[in-house]
C-alpha cells in the first residue's frame, strides 16, 4: 500500500483533505489516517489490514482496502450495511476488513466472540449477516437463536468459545488497541485507503472516498 515506510507504518503527514470530494467532506472528520498517529507497535500495515485472524469480505485481491469498526448493536452499523456492501460488489475491487469492536456493553461482546468463534466452522459471514441484520437490540437468546438459524453449528461454537477463546480474546483486544490509537470515539468507524473515516457515509460519499483514496494511492 502506498504510503507505508520502512518500518509498515504509513509515514505520510499531509492532510490530504484537498482530495476529498465535496460529499465527503459535507459529512466531516475524514482526514488523513496515519497523519496525527505515531504508534508503530499497534498502527502497522501488517497488524491493521493484514491480520490473518480478522474476516475480510469483498474482493482479497482488491486495489484497495476499507477497514471497518463495528458493533453489532450499533443502530447506526445496521443501517450502514447493505448499502456498504452495495458499495463494495458494484466497486468490484474493494477489500473490506471487518474488525469486531464491541463496545456498547457485555451482550455486543457475546456476539462478537459468537460471530468469530463460527469462523472457525467457516460461517464467519453468516453468523455477521444475521446478527447485523436485525432491528433490534441484541440478547444472549437472540445471539443463539440467529446463529442457528444462519445455520452455525452451535454444540461446536461452545466448543470453539472455549478451546479459543484466548485467541478471540486477543483479537477483539488488538481492534480495540488500533481504535483507540486512531482516535475512533464509536461505531462505525473507518480507514478507507489513506483516509480515516469516523462515522457514517451515504453510499455516494464512499465511492467518493474510495475514489479519492485510488487518486491519493498513485501520488
Amino acid at each position: 500500500m502506498a504510503g507505508f515506510g520502512n518500518k509498515g507504518r504509513l509515514t505520510t503527514r499531509r492532510a490530504a483533505l484537498t482530495l476529498i470530494g465535496a460529499g465527503a467532506l459535507a459529512a466531516g472528520g475524514i482526514t488523513s489516517a496515519w497523519a496525527a498517529v505515531d504508534d508503530d507497535e499497534v498502527l502497522t500495515e501488517a497488524k491493521v489490514l493484514r491480520d490473518p485472524d480478522t474476516p475480510v469480505a469483498g474482493n482479497p485481491d482488491g486495489n484497495i482496502t476499507i477497514v471497518e469498526w463495528s458493533d453489532y448493536n450499533c443502530p447506526y452499523c445496521r443501517k450502514l450495511e447493505p448499502e456498504l456492501r452495495q458499495v463494495v460488489q458494484d466497486d468490484g475491487k474493494v477489500r473490506l476488513v471487518m474488525k469486531d469492536w464491541p463496545i456498547l456493553g457485555p451482550v455486543s461482546v457475546t456476539a462478537a466472540r459468537s460471530a468469530l468463534a463460527a469462523k472457525f466452522q467457516n460461517k464467519y459471514h453468516p453468523a455477521h449477516d444475521a446478527l447485523i441484520g436485525v432491528s433490534s437490540r441484541l440478547t444472549e437468546p437472540r445471539i443463539n437463536e440467529l446463529l442457528a438459524g444462519a445455520g452455525v453449528d452451535m454444540d461446536r461454537l461452545k466448543r470453539d468459545l472455549t478451546d479459543r477463546g484466548s485467541d478471540i480474546d486477543a483479537l477483539l483486544k488488538r481492534n480495540n488497541d488500533q481504535a483507540e490509537a486512531f482516535g475512533f470515539r464509536g461505531t462505525p468507524s473507518f480507514i478507507v485507503g489513506k483516509y480515516r473515516v469516523p462515522g457514517v457515509l451515504s453510499m455516494n460519499e464512499f465511492e467518493q472516498v474510495i475514489a479519492d483514496a485510488r487518486k491519493a494511492k498513485m501520488n
